[in-house]
C-alpha cells in the first residue's frame, strides 16, 4: 500500500532486478519504473546500484549506467574485481549490499517507505532495521521464475511485497532480440547449378 503524501526512496540491485526480469522474459523501461513511483508517492531518492568491469573496452552495461544518471537515478557504481576460481574459472565478482544498506540508512530519518527491488536474503536485516526506524518497507522481486527469485524470509520480513511480475505491463517492455546478421549475399558470378 502507498500512500500519495509518503516520502519514499527506490533501492534498486541493478543485477538482480536484472535477473528476476530476464527469468520473467521482459526488460525494465526504467523511465516507466520512476514515473510509476512518483505517482505512488514523493519520490525522494531513486538509487541503482551495480559494478562495473573498467578494463574492458566496451561495457554492455554503461549505456545504461549513463542513461539513467542522466534521468534522475542516483548511480552508485564500483569496480567489480575479476579472478579465477579453483577450478581455472574466470569470475567477477561485485557485491553492492554494504553501499545499499549504508544509504537506506543515511535516507531513513528522511523516509516513509522503502521499496527495495532486490530478492537477496542478505537484506533481510536491513528491511528489519528500517523498520524499527518506523519506515515501511516494500520489497520488489519474484516467486513465479524457478527458483523463486526472492529469499523467503526477505518476502516474509517486508510490509508489503511486489510481484515483479504483476508490474510487467507498467514497468516492461519485450526483451530486445539479439541483432541477427543477414547472411551474405549471394556473388553475381556464382554459377547456379
Amino acid at each position: 500500500m502507498f500512500y500519495k503524501d509518503e516520502r519514499l526512496a527506490l533501492f534498486i540491485d541493478g543485477s538482480n532486478l536484472y535477473a528476476a526480469a530476464k527469468a520473467l522474459g521482459f526488460d525494465i523501461d526504467y523511465k516507466l519504473l520512476r514515473q510509476e513511483f512518483e505517482r505512488r508517492g514523493k519520490l525522494v531518492r531513486a538509487f541503482y546500484y551495480t559494478a562495473l568491469l573498467e578494463n574492458e573496452e566496451y561495457s554492455p552495461i554503461r549505456p545504461l549506467v549513463d542513461w539513467l544518471h542522466y534521468n534522475g537515478y542516483a548511480m552508485v557504481t564500483k569496480p567489480a574485481k575479476e579472478y579465477t576460481d579453483s577450478m581455472g574459472r574466470r569470475k567477477v565478482k561485485g557485491n553492492m549490499d554494504i553501499e545499499l544498506a549504508v544509504n537506506a540508512m543515511e535516507l531513513a530519518p528522511r523516509l516513509d517507505h522503502a521499496v527495495l527491488f532486490s530478492g537477496d536474503g542478505d537484506f533481510r536485516p536491513l528491511v528489519e532495521a528500517l523498520q524499527r526506524m518506523g519506515v515501511r518497507v516494500s520489497v520488489v522481486s519474484t516467486i513465479r521464475s524457478q527458483p523463486p527469485m526472492i529469499a523467503d524470509e526477505l518476502r516474509r520480513q517486508a510490509d508489503n511485497f511486489i510481484e515483479l511480475d504483476a508490474l510487467r505491463e507498467v514497468i516492461g517492455r519485450p526483451p530486445r532480440e539479439p541483432r541477427e546478421i543477414a547472411p551474405p549475399a549471394p556473388a553475381a558470378d556464382s554459377p547456379d547449378t
